[in-house]
């Protein structure tokens, strides 16, 4: 007679299976924003998306909503349209079994500026976003895909980048040392071309650096290294401090972008960080037509 074929023994009662307790130890990690109590639980996953759904703390949903922004600002190239968060409306994260964290989120944005941001308008009436922000092993550079309701028209936002393209040709730039903002946090009126142009290209900085637990806050600029205005584009070398959240580090970055109204936005930068040994840097060429935001800027 054949032996009989043996039955694998039953899991005990209580103990998850391998596979199982791996994806929750990663959906764990993906959610693990320090000092921050869970968020309500946002809309379940669609039929058929894989990983784990959680139920994610505010603070992952803020760290993907800025990520989502800081990119949608630098493929946008246009320092009129430069946008920040307003509010999170509602969230979900999954992982996977390679810990890739993905977060699906809705929320929204207001124009960017001290004079403006957040003063008359309703909350009904800011534009909307959806993103899916896709975190690789708390690693930088989020993969983004981003898309909002129209923010201005397209007509005043191309009037008013190029009102600031003449502005800044016409603008002797501060050579050397300088702080925008000052001591008292004043931005001089007409230095304000440069310091719209220093925000727009520390977007791409801002956004390639963000990770899950780390994002940035661009605090001053510190320099003009190189202000060109002979040719037709704006051609900027600058160094800023961006504040580092949640390591509160200050890190200085040199930046140099290659700017002209509805021409894709050229950067590199290097930055010098501080707590580690390591330098970073990086160049890239946006689009003025982004992929992810191509008809409702």
């Amino acid at each position: 007679m054949p032996p009989a074929a043996s039955t694998p023994p039953a899991p005990r009662p209580g103990v998850p299976r391998p596979s199982a307790l791996l994806l929750a130890l990663a959906l764990a990690l993906c959610l693990a924003v320090p000092g921050l109590q869970a968020a309500g639980p946002g809309p379940g996953p669609g039929p058929g998306s894989p990983g784990v759904p959680g139920a994610p703390p505010p603070g992952l949903l803020r760290q993907a909503a800025r990520a989502a922004l800081h990119f949608l600002n630098f493929r946008a190239g246009s320092p009129s349209g430069l946008r920040v968060l307003a509010a999170v409306l509602r969230g979900r994260a999954a992982v996977d079994a390679r810990r890739t964290c993905r977060v699906d989120l809705e929320f929204t944005a207001e124009r960017y500026g001290p004079e403006v941001s957040g003063r008359g308008v309703p909350e009904g009436r800011r534009p909307g976003c959806s993103a899916r922000v896709v975190f690789r092993h708390q690693k930088p550079r989020p993969a983004v895909n981003v898309t909002c309701t129209r923010f201005m028209e397209t007509s005043r936002r191309r009037r008013e980048d190029f009102l600031l393209y003449k502005r800044a040709k016409r603008l002797r730039a501060p050579l050397g040392a300088t702080s925008i903002p000052d001591s008292h946090g004043w931005i001089d009126p007409s230095l304000r071309p440069i310091w719209d142009l220093a925000f727009l290209g520390s977007s791409y900085v801002m956004w390639e650096r963000t990770t899950q637990t780390l994002h940035y806050y661009m605090a001053q600029l510190s320099s003009v290294n190189q202000w060109k205005t002979n040719e037709d584009a704006i051609d900027f070398d600058y160094t800023v401090l961006l504040h580092e959240f949640s390591t509160q580090e200050i890190i200085p970055c040199r930046i140099h972008l290659v700017w002209y109204p509805g021409k894709p936005l050229k950067v590199k930068y290097h930055c010098q960080e501080l707590h580690t040994a390591q330098e970073g840097s990086g160049t890239e060429e946006g689009s003025a037509v982004a992929p992810t935001q191509p008809n409702n800027f």
